[in-house]
């Protein structure tokens, strides 16, 4: 057998250089580059590959390690999934800094590689710096607090453990069923050392993914639900769009006059003005999903992990004789809300059943209310994007501005926590596909800014824009440092509604008095945080780091300050001023919290009660 003799930094870099994705007929270069930040714990081994002029990986310096994770993550989730990047760290805090972007990319199932620096496997110069020391298991680490989070962990102790530990984590990294973070800690002594390894495990290798086609009893039983349903309603979930079911959904609805209801992961699969489109589903979601949602007889939950946003902690569907149809690759999801399952990819199901049910000439009975009720959203989206706000510039309006008059249509939207999430769930209209970037399984703060410079790299020629409150943003911006680096221009719209004002809404909602979400200074005489608010200038932190800083706290300013944003050739940073608890409401939706059930605020025990009486209508499983 041929062997070519390399550290295992030097393998690594091979082997990834050399993966590739065929989905569909077309094949793709799979792992495009490696982002992180070396340390003592990764740079003399895996960085000196990386170093090396032998390979096509391109490297991004982060500025933070949560930000590396965040930048791969944005960048495989506009790609669908197709296309990844590798994120690396050294040992210790830079490997834990990874772990918050490993569960975001896990729970979301996008693929992440992610190759942190361990302690000295040989451990003769134990404790080494920033080693975490586990007086009782010395094989335990920083890094198997990646455990939790992964879809796939190893460790790489000996040279040739490289061969079956990558090619592992290729087969978790393109299955569309198990994909998610995948972690492979590297001892730094082992990254330098070298081996004879086969030569043919660096030659090219095509990675396949093909559909799981449903069985014609799969598609029996589904069709047999469907028939005896009067008012079915689809949830539109985030593996439609990872399978590319655009099409198939919009047979599969206009055919069968069934209505839809998207979730974050599922938005914009289909234009917002589509007869079917109901817009965001669940607590975050339209009064018209939610509506039609209550009234359903089958729920057909395609492509999605039923969260309890989405479900309204299994509250929304009210109808006593509402069933689920989980149409899912993952039978994890398919089965859940003890729905029939029906495992599959939801491209070739919707369109067996849009067949199925044609012939047999079903058509449900919601007659002109998906209509009736879609006009009447309409209307009030229409009235929400033209608030005025006496006291200067509500947070709807300035999303408002950006979707119907200020953006181009092609333009990438990212966000991903906060209120923020909610406005765009219900009203942002979705005119291209794949323009709708958001991250809400985890609601991750600080995923946004980075994201958002992983989309623009996925997507160079397309505006990219993160809409971000001002405690996302302070939470994690500096991959805008990384964005002016690269001289990848991405806008950065701040709402600055001064606090975590999404939480404090919550909190009040509960009958809890103001504590600690608004940012205000400490008052002197009660020692509380109920003094002056806090004054943040946003723009010159931007500016700061060599991006544009922009001011607005009006409508007319912050129209000026876009259209100056889209004219920039880098990155720019909108600091706008809006008014506090100027998001949207809850329209007729509700979400589950644990209420203190014992206060001395009666309208704490009071919302409590009340927390009772809407458990007592939700499904138990």
């Amino acid at each position: 057998m041929k062997t070519v003799r390399l550290t295992v930094g030097q393998a690594i870099v091979r082997f990834l250089d050399n993966q590739y994705l065929s989905a569909d007929g077309v094949e793709t270069k799979y792992v495009a580059g490696v982002a992180g930040i070396f340390g003592h714990g990764v740079v003399v081994g895996l960085g000196e590959a990386l170093s090396e002029r032998n390979h096509s990986l391109t490297f991004y310096q982060a500025k933070n390690e949560q930000g590396a994770g965040h930048l791969a993550t944005g960048f495989a989730k506009q790609n669908n999934c197709r296309r990844i990047m590798a994120v690396t760290s050294s040992i210790g805090p830079g490997a834990l800094n990874l772990v918050t972007a490993a569960g975001t990319a896990t729970v979301n199932h996008i693929p992440v590689l992610f190759l942190p620096g361990d302690v000295f496997a040989c451990r003769q110069p134990d404790p080494v710096l920033q080693q975490v020391e586990d007086p009782d298991n010395g094989t335990v680490s920083a890094n198997d607090a990646f455990k939790p989070v992964s879809r796939y962990w190893d460790r790489i102790t000996r040279p040739e453990q490289v061969m079956t530990a990558f090619i592992n984590a290729m087969r978790v990294l393109t299955d569309p069923v198990r994909t998610g973070a995948v972690t492979i800690a590297l001892p730094q002594d082992v990254q330098g050392e070298a081996y004879d390894y086969p030569v043919e495990f660096f030659e090219k290798r095509v990675h396949f993914q093909e559909r799981r086609a449903p069985g014609k009893e799969q598609i029996e039983r589904a069709a047999a639900m469907i028939l005896k349903a009067k008012k079915p309603l689809v949830i539109c979930g985030g593996g439609v769009r990872y399978s590319g079911a655009g099409r198939e959904l919009d047979a599969f609805c206009r055919k069968l006059n069934i209505p839809f209801g998207e979730t974050q992961a599922g938005k914009g699969v289909l234009p917002w003005d589509h007869p079917c489109n109901l817009s965001g589903i669940g607590s975050t979601g339209s009064q018209a999903a939610n509506r039609l949602a209550k009234k359903a007889d089958l729920i057909i939950a395609a492509g999605t992990r039923l969260g309890d946003f989405t479900t309204c902690s299994k509250w929304l569907f009210q109808n006593p004789e509402a069933k689920i149809l989980g149409i899912n690759v993952a039978g994890f999801d398919a089965y859940k809300m003890n729905a029939e399952p029906i495992i599959a990819d939801a491209k070739l199901t919707l369109a067996a059943l849009s067949r199925n049910l044609g012939a047999k000439g079903y058509h449900s009975a919601w007659g002109d209310e998906i209509e009736r009720e879609r006009a009447l959203w309409k209307a009030e989206v229409d009235s929400l994007y033209s608030q005025e706000d006496p006291n200067g510039l509500s947070q709807i309006r300035a999303i408002g501005e950006l979707n119907d008059k200020l953006l181009p249509h092609s333009a990438i939207v990212v966000s991903g926590s906060g209120s923020i999430p909610s406005d765009m769930q219900r009203t942002w209209r979705t005119r291209v596909p794949g323009t709708y970037h958001m991250e809400y399984g985890f609601s991750c703060m600080g995923y946004e800014i980075a994201a958002a410079l992983g989309a623009k790299i996925a997507a160079p020629d397309r505006e990219v824009v993160a809409i971000v409150g001002d405690g996302a943003y302070t939470m994690l911006h500096t991959e805008l440092l990384t964005a002016v680096q690269e001289g990848r221009k991405i806008i950065v719209v701040v709402l600055d509604n001064s606090g975590f004002q999404c939480i404090d809404n919550l909190q009040g909602s509960q009958g809890i008095n103001h504590f600690a979400n608004e940012w205000r200074k400490r008052d002197p005489e009660t020692g509380q945080l109920s003094g002056p608010k806090v004054a943040v200038d946003f723009a010159a932190n931007a500016q700061s780091w060599g991006a544009i800083g922009l001011r607005a706290g009006n409508v007319d300013e912050f129209r000026r300050a876009v259209r100056r944003a889209l004219r920039a050739d880098r990155p720019v940073v909108i600091d706008a001023k809006v008014t506090p608890k100027s998001m949207t409401g809850n329209y007729e939706s509700w979400w589950r919290v644990g209420t203190a059930e014992v206060s001395d605020n009666p309208k704490v025990e009071q919302a409590a009660r009340a927390m009772k009486e809407e458990i007592a209508k939700a499904r138990k499983y």
